[in-house]
């Protein structure tokens, strides 16, 4: 997983890469601590094409603000430069990888 804190950074890799996926983290959350090997090991069996993306927020809280994250953890999804996806705080990684998979196959898919 990359980690990036700076908003131009950010915004250049999005705007590099096909599908990135943005962990929005912080030092003193115990979610993002217990939640990130669970997202990073679904996104690499599953998801291969989205590249992960850390932001630890207590380096970038001009970041952080910058893309609306106002809870940890938040994921945001984008494709192509969009955003499709956000979600944030308690969250469920099976419903989550759910959601993810039929972006992933819509646009993937079609690749082939």
């Amino acid at each position: 997983m990359k980690i990036l804190n700076k908003y131009d950074d950010i915004m250049q890799f999005i705007e590099n890469n096909a599908a990135v996926l943005l962990y929005f983290s912080g030092k003193n959350c115990s979610v993002c601590t217990v939640l990130k090997p669970k997202i990073k090991e679904s996104f690499e069996t599953h998801f291969p094409k989205i590249v992960l993306v850390e932001v630890p927020t207590d380096e970038a809280l001009e970041t952080t603000a910058k893309f609306g994250v106002f809870s940890l953890p938040t994921m945001i999804l984008y494709i192509e430069k969009k955003e499709f996806l956000k979600r944030g705080r308690n969250m469920s990684v099976p419903l989550f990888v759910e959601e993810v998979k039929r972006v992933y196959e819509l646009y993937f898919e079609d690749k082939k």
